[in-house]
């Protein structure tokens, strides 16, 4: 093995993913940013051992249809914009609306 994949959603969120940054490191590994961009770009800048990040069409549609402030790729990049807060993402609650599951487990 020669490189860890970890998924900030999926891993515990950014401690996790600092957990899983640290066990590469201290293998000596590289470790892979697996999808969801607008929140990975944020929580990987943290991340010395950081192989790539994986920008995937799909993943990117779905944040841009309830965030703003997601982030475009420039030269084959992804910045995060430091004017922002925290990850640099704003909730669009009316187009997340259509979304929502209620405590019944049933949507209106």
């Amino acid at each position: 093995m020669d490189c860890l994949q970890a998924d900030v959603t999926r891993c515990g969120g950014i401690t996790g993913l600092l957990t899983a940054s640290g066990f590469a490191a201290a293998h000596q590994l590289d470790l892979s940013a697996h999808c969801a961009p607008a929140i990975s770009a944020h929580a990987f800048c943290a991340v010395r051992c950081l192989r790539h990040l994986e920008y995937f069409h799909d993943h990117v549609r779905v944040e841009s249809l309830v965030f703003d402030g997601t982030l475009s790729p420039a030269g084959g990049a992804l910045r995060p914009d430091r004017e922002r807060p925290g990850l640099g993402l704003t909730v669009n609650w009316p187009d997340a609306e259509p979304y929502r599951v209620y405590s019944d487990g049933k949507a209106m």
